[in-house]
């Protein structure tokens, strides 16, 4: 597809003929339609989002100064309208239109492209809520036409509930679930931990660690005073003095024993069929002396649930590595893939995002899980699947 695409007549008759197969299925379980605006103020999404989609965001600025952007996704602008509304929860939202990504490495993709979804706020069955999600998901792929497609699991809490079943420093445990997902730089954190200071910089900044919070704070603003003209990018002083302390933090922590490191490690590089990923992560946790009971039973719930809806086992597979691209997700993450004429393509996504309610002003914790699928992708695979 084109980077500016263009939908003509016949185009547009499909797409909405599609649209409302897809919306009437979520209708149908209850959900409504709305429709958030197509502008948006930017700090929603660049201060939430993560790096992936801060880099993929068209910002302006209006002639007020305020600073703004075209929504690159519709989730964060439904569950703000919710806060900001005082929403009655739970709520079942979907919706259907426009996004806008830059595509930086892939000028060919559209920067443009129509997106359907749906989002379960505040549930208090958490399972319950991720079966309706799966299910819906499916019925929605269905309605639209698509008859085969594989699906891809994860679960971001898994991997936390194995950091916090381990002896890891308490002040490296955030950054590991944080940052798990991150190819190259997870491997370099874990590497520090294990080898400890590996250079004259390193040891610098462990000696700073030892010190108070405002004895670092001191030390490290002096330092920075020393050398006032280096350059500082885009940072202002204040991140740079708290990334410094948090690197010192770590410098001076205690060294992680290899063989936890190396649990994580082996944790990580879990993929495969979900059944075959479920055995081997039992194994590993009965190696390594330690229970995830509850994680474990969860992933078992969802893999019943895609068998009770006709998928395949072989048709479901497990990353544990599998985390998407948006920050704010929180445990179970997963997506929905077929073929068009071009290869592989991914058709929808979706998963947990217990936290956003509260980072978006929420007085108090609200459950939150969703599904997007994207329109333009399902169309072109369901034609190769021999339809319209």
């Amino acid at each position: 597809m084109a980077a500016f695409p263009y939908y003509d007549s016949t185009d547009l008759r499909t797409l909405e003929a599609q649209a409302a197969a897809i919306l009437g299925a979520m209708r149908a379980r209850g959900y409504v339609c709305e429709e958030p605006s197509v502008l948006q103020p930017a700090d929603i999404f660049l201060d939430r989002s993560g790096e992936e989609i801060r880099r993929r965001t068209f910002t302006l600025t209006d002639p007020s100064g305020r600073e703004l952007c075209l929504r690159p996704d519709i989730t964060i602008p439904i569950c703000h309208h919710a806060v900001k509304s005082g929403a009655a929860f739970p709520a079942r939202i979907c919706y259907n239109g426009l996004v806008f990504r830059h595509q930086p490495s892939e000028p060919h993709r559209p920067t443009q492209f129509f997106q359907a979804g749906a989002e379960l706020l505040g549930l208090a069955d958490k399972a319950a809520g991720e079966t309706e999600i799966i299910t819906l998901t499916v019925e929605a792929l269905r309605a639209a036409g698509l008859k085969d497609f594989t699906v891809k699991i994860g679960d971001l809490a898994l991997f936390g509930a194995l950091v916090d079943a381990l002896d890891v420093p308490a002040q490296w445990r955030a950054r590991l679930k944080r940052h798990f997902w991150r190819v190259g730089y997870f491997e370099a954190l874990l590497g520090r931990m294990t080898q400890g200071a590996a250079s004259d910089a390193q040891r610098l900044l462990g000696s700073l660690g030892g010190l108070t919070e405002t004895e670092s704070r001191a030390a490290i603003e002096g330092l920075m005073d020393l050398v006032a003209d280096a350059p500082q990018g885009a940072r202002t002083r204040e991140e740079i003095v708290e990334r410094l302390m948090e690197q010192a933090a770590d410098a001076a922590a205690l060294r992680l024993d290899p063989k936890i490191a190396g649990v994580i490690t082996r944790l990580l590089a879990v993929s495969g069929t979900a059944e075959e990923a479920l055995r081997e992560i039992h194994a590993l946790t009965k190696d390594a002396g330690i229970a995830l009971d509850a994680p474990l039973a969860a992933m078992q719930a969802r893999l019943s649930a895609l068998k009770s809806l006709g998928i395949a086992s072989d048709k479901v597979s497990f990353a544990a590595r599998f985390g998407r691209n948006m920050e704010y997700y929180t445990g179970f993450v997963f997506e929905f893939w077929a073929r068009d004429k071009e290869g592989p393509v991914q058709l929808a996504g979706g998963g947990r995002y217990d936290t956003l309610l509260e980072m978006l002003g929420a007085e108090r914790p609200v459950t939150a899980i969703g599904c997007a699928i994207r329109t333009e992708r399902v169309l072109a695979a369901h034609r190769q699947q021999g339809g319209v």
